[in-house]
């Protein structure tokens, strides 16, 4: 009988792409995640990784036991809903993964209080962008993702999925005190065009906002900095170096010399969860849903 660890850890390989990618949404090191992978072929006398370049692929029997792990993955994760709902505790593991500024503005205070609420629970957090965290929940790679999209840029979202909406949350632009735009209470989208953009790169849903709104303004914006933190963003703007448009959760007191204007229409992007729809019932899920909706609702 295949040992269902090796199955989870062949499964999240083919997910991530990686071994790497692999330990990181599995709370591991890449070392033990090739030892599992190692384990997993000599018990199944096939080969699953061959190398290529620096990483490793899949071989086709790989990708076929992958997806029969997905399988398994799914009808355990049914029997342990089952079994944590006739307890009525929130125990075992619950991996989560949310947006940065999520993560920074919203999951300390709720997952502190999901840990004093309920002490048997293994609660793990997973950095990530919202496209990669709707996919990782639909897989079943992790149990509850803190996503956030624009009304112009949906998130898609995969049938058997479940979502619970937070609120929105305003982006103002931030700009040197000098600047010509600061001297304007609000800024209209419109005079945005002709500016230097300091900005999340491309792939990121932040991104693919701005590069929408300003088209929509008539013009290709010019992204000169590409910054995936919204703090190293605030510091180049600090330096004068350009212009961007920044979320009001999680971010910190401004520097000296920056400031923040409104902008119309406001932007503001849709802050929600996701789930899979089967694990509804699990205690787990409904105790982390309750302490997210607690603590956005205090802001």
């Amino acid at each position: 009988m295949m040992d269902l660890g090796r199955l989870r850890a062949l499964h999240a390989v083919a997910v991530h792409g990686s071994v790497g990618g692999a330990a990181a949404a599995l709370g591991f090191t890449p070392s033990a995640v090739s030892q599992q992978i190692s384990k997993l072929e000599r018990e199944t006398r096939t080969v699953l990784l061959e190398r290529q370049g620096r990483g490793v692929v899949l071989t086709d029997a790989a990708r076929e036991l992958a997806d029969t792990a997905q399988r398994v993955l799914a009808l355990v994760e049914q029997a342990e809903v089952t079994l944590e709902e006739q307890r009525g505790q929130a125990v075992g593991r619950l991996l989560v993964a949310a947006f940065a500024t999520g993560a920074r503005g919203l999951l300390p205070r709720a997952l502190a209080d999901l840990r004093e609420r309920c002490p048997e629970l293994d609660v793990r957090l997973l950095e990530t962008d919202p496209y990669l965290a709707a996919e990782l929940v639909a897989r079943g790679e992790v149990d509850l993702a803190l996503v956030q999209d624009w009304p112009t840029v949906p998130l898609p979202v995969q049938d058997g999925l479940s979502r619970m909406d937070l609120g929105s949350d305003p982006v103002d632009l931030l700009l040197r005190a000098e600047h010509p735009l600061a001297a304007l209470a609000v800024v209209p989208v419109a005079r945005l065009c002709g500016q230097r953009w300091i900005s999340v790169p491309p792939g990121n849903i932040c991104h693919d906002w701005l590069v929408r709104t300003m088209r929509e303004a008539g013009e290709e914006p010019d992204v000169v900095y590409q910054v995936g933190e919204f703090e190293t963003q605030i510091a180049l703007i600090e330096a004068g170096l350009g212009i961007g448009l920044v979320p009001r959760l999680g971010r910190g007191p401004l520097p000296p010399g920056v400031v923040a204007r409104p902008v119309v229409p406001e932007p503001a992007r849709r802050v929600f969860t996701l789930w899979r729809t089967q694990a509804s019932r699990r205690p787990a899920i409904t105790a982390a849903l309750e302490a997210m909706r607690e603590r956005w609702r205090e802001r």
